[in-house]
């Protein structure tokens, strides 16, 4: 169920609840990111100052852990004070947490010997912060059946540690693990967040009567697997086993969203978004196991995770949990969210297809 926001008499809502100021920042630093890196790959480098990031390097970290980080701190925040009743982190010190983030990513374009200290201050402390303002809530009430979230948000902490631990020299394959573990962390996430709403979204959105299907072995086998992929990918580097784990994840996930389809979410624009973003992870799995096998790249697996899937799945959460706090009808919301769901899906396939045809 969902609370409205009731912002009382207050003139101003944006300090109200964790969704307002994390996904209006999120939103637009992804358009102001993404065109960033358009500029910087394409034209001029130089534009970033901050020696010790390179291009990709910025653009990989702060998709993950600027934009996506956002997009989970706003529903988070909103969510957990859902399910626990209790209130969750509002006010001035919302708005400091909110600071903190954005403050972390002006650093890079901050000519001073001083930025990349400040942005490992204030990136950490946003992390360390938002774990506790999630955990708190959850041990005041003892829902300690969340406490799978709240691991994944400490180890994306540890995660994002580890690639300032490479961004600095301290630890020589930190960048590469602190990229890749937040990658996946937050795919995880994604995963299981979509495994609680997404199937009852379907069975409360569509016209027709319908009961999706969820097998317990399949989420317990997904939970098991998506840590052994993570762990096999990304630190142990072996490839073959990897790639298989990917493989067999693709066919769990499958089942999964076959049990949710419905012909009735081709006419709801808030579930065919979450629909296709999910079937991108399905298929992110399936290029990154039939890359190792034929020998290709595996960078369009990782932006079907990327772009397709947590693109796609959190601008349609963005979107349904700022309709729903504010009173809006989520059943009937407005006509242009179509198209612009559409451009990107769009998007993601133009990402992914032309690599793999080249």
């Amino acid at each position: 169920m969902i609370q409205i926001e009731q912002p009382g008499k207050h003139r101003y809502a944006l300090h109200h609840l964790g969704f307002r100021p994390f996904f209006l920042l999120g939103g637009l630093f992804a358009v102001i990111a993404v065109a960033l890196w358009a500029w910087l790959f394409h034209r001029d480098p130089s534009l970033l100052p901050a020696e010790y990031f390179t291009t990709i390097s910025w653009h990989a970290h702060e998709m993950v852990y600027g934009y996506a980080m956002a997009a989970v701190a706003g529903f988070l925040l909103t969510a957990v004070r859902n399910w626990t009743s209790v209130q969750t982190v509002n006010g001035a010190p919302l708005l400091m947490l909110a600071g903190l983030w954005a403050g972390a990513r002006a650093m890079p374009f901050t000519d001073h010997p001083y930025a990349l200290m400040a942005m490992v201050a204030m990136d950490l402390t946003f992390n360390a912060w938002l774990c506790w303002a999630i955990l708190y809530p959850i041990m005041k009430v003892k829902q300690w059946q969340h406490m799978g979230i709240w691991v994944k948000l400490l180890l994306l902490l540890i995660s994002n540690g580890l690639f300032y631990m490479g961004l600095t020299g301290v630890l020589a394959d930190g960048v590469q693990w602190g990229i890749y573990s937040g990658l996946y962390l937050i795919l995880s996430l994604v995963m299981l967040m979509g495994r609680r709403v997404i199937p009852f979204f379907i069975e409360k959105g569509v016209e027709e009567s319908f009961i999706p299907t969820n097998h317990r072995w399949v989420d317990l086998s997904s939970l098991v697997l998506v840590l052994l992929f993570w762990l096999v990918a990304v630190f142990l580097e072996l490839p073959t086993i990897a790639a298989l784990l990917a493989l067999a994840l693709a066919a769990l996930h499958t089942i999964r969203l076959l049990g949710w389809y419905t012909p009735g979410i081709w006419k709801k624009t808030l579930l065919w978004v979450l629909y296709l973003g999910y079937g991108w992870i399905v298929a992110g799995f399936l290029l990154y196991g039939l890359s190792h096998f034929l020998g290709i790249n595996n960078m369009p697996a990782v932006h079907a995770f990327a772009y397709g899937g947590i693109g796609m799945i959190t601008l349609g959460m963005i979107t349904r949990v700022s309709l729903g706090h504010t009173g809006r009808d989520v059943f009937n919301p407005p006509k242009y969210l179509g198209p612009v769901f559409a451009l990107l899906m769009l998007g993601a396939l133009t990402r992914v297809l032309p690599p793999l045809i080249d």
